[in-house]
């Protein structure tokens, strides 16, 4: 089978598009052809080597859409013919992976493969900030960083479903505002022009965001705890700046401020359970047209080093999906 496999940390370059044999499954896996992939931040990380154990050689990816091609003999909830996603065991940039049961979700009959390969990790996230890291109540306000992202754009369209008065965004480039704004946001910052944090508290009468989703770190997770209200939660679930940000324990007890962990890939390892609920409620908000991915890329698989440099210079808006064909 067709694959994009890396066998040294480095560049897009490094990504090879070649033939290596058919993964075996294990009794509690389920072997899937997939129709589509995409492109997350984690895979950039892995390519480099910051990011997994980096076993050469190794085909990055963690999300895939496809077809129940085979299952295990200890699968019980699962059958041949089933659309499905799934979290693969190693890797998803290829034309069958094997994923275990419990990463691996049915998909409504009526949901694309588009639309489903664009939702596993960006809809997954979004939701576990919101409603379960993060605790949104009804009528709070929300601000979400690198909101003209694939993450951000759906977590703009989550917070709204879950009960957010107001969203705001904040963007590294002018040419991002729209893309933000079209998503839903009621306000979008770009902080290459203007402070985010001022300009939270001045949207706020001074109160400050409820809630701040970070996947920057460095100053801008210092600044977001300037504009973050009393009793807010700015949880934090990257760290694509690269940059360590800094906090005061003095900045805390007496505001009730927290700062809260999040990370989907440790959930998937260690508390895969957890995801079974969140399937259901993001299942539901696809399938009623609530919730809308935002697609702005396609690559074929051959050229997922082009899709990774997209990405990489950020100049990726929505998410970047690679289509999977021999």
């Amino acid at each position: 089978m067709k694959a994009v496999v890396i066998t040294e940390f480095g560049k897009p370059e490094v990504m090879k598009y070649i033939d290596v044999d058919l993964p075996k499954l294990t009794s509690k896996q389920v072997l899937i052809r997939v129709e589509k992939t995409s492109v997350n931040f984690a895979d950039i990380k892995s390519r480099y080597g910051k990011k997994g154990n980096g076993n050469f050689p190794f085909i990055p990816g963690i999300d895939a859409a496809g077809v129940i091609e085979e299952i295990g003999s200890e699968v019980r909830h699962l059958k041949v013919g089933q659309r499905v996603i799934a979290f693969p065991s190693k890797g998803s940039y290829a034309k069958y992976i094997v994923a275990d049961e419990n990463l691996t979700f049915v998909i409504p009959d009526h949901l694309d493969f588009d639309l489903a390969a664009a939702s596993p990790v960006v809809s997954f996230l979004s939701y576990k900030l919101l409603a379960d890291v993060a605790r949104i109540e009804r009528g709070e306000t929300v601000l979400i960083h690198s909101a003209a992202g694939g993450v951000g754009t759906t977590a703009i369209q989550l917070a709204k479903i879950l009960g957010a008065d107001k969203v705001i965004g904040t963007v590294g480039s002018k040419n991002k505002v729209n893309f933000a704004l079209d998503a839903g946001a009621d306000h979008v910052i770009c902080y290459e022009s203007e402070d985010f944090s001022d300009k939270v508290n001045e949207l706020t009468d001074g109160k400050g965001a409820n809630i701040i989703l970070d996947s920057i770190s460095g100053w801008v997770s210092e600044r977001s705890l300037e504009c973050l209200a009393s009793y807010g939660r700015l949880v934090h679930f990257g760290n694509s700046s690269g940059a360590i940000g800094r906090f005061k324990t003095t900045d805390f007890h007496s505001s009730c401020k927290s700062v809260l962990g999040f990370s989907l890939g440790t959930t998937r390892k260690q508390r895969p359970e957890l995801l079974k609920e969140t399937a259901k409620h993001v299942f539901r908000y696809l399938a009623d047209g609530s919730l809308k991915i935002k697609i702005g890329h396609h690559f074929p698989l051959s050229e997922a080093s082009k899709a990774h440099e997209l990405v990489e210079n950020r100049l990726s808006t929505g998410k970047v999906l690679l289509d999977v064909k021999e």
